[in-house]
């Protein structure tokens, strides 16, 4: 889907502003992943977002079963 030539002209002048770019790097050096505990991913965390999810939109969890399979590539 392509866009506008008024709207690609709107992105050229906005890119434009420092105070646009200002506020973007405000964000980026803010942002904060809640599965990272000191620099590893929290599995435990993880696991608690997605049970939790997963009860408030009533979704009934599946029985559990293994993975047979002599050769797994990722």
């Amino acid at each position: 889907m392509r866009i506008s030539e008024k709207a690609a002209r709107e992105y050229i002048e906005l890119s434009k502003s420092e105070s646009l770019r200002n506020d973007l790097d405000v964000l980026r050096h803010h942002r904060h992943n809640p599965f990272i505990k000191n620099g590893a991913v929290d599995i435990e965390a993880y696991l608690e977002f997605v049970q939790q999810f997963n009860e408030f939109i009533n979704h009934k969890p599946k029985p559990f079963r293994p993975i047979i399979d002599k050769e797994m590539r990722l």
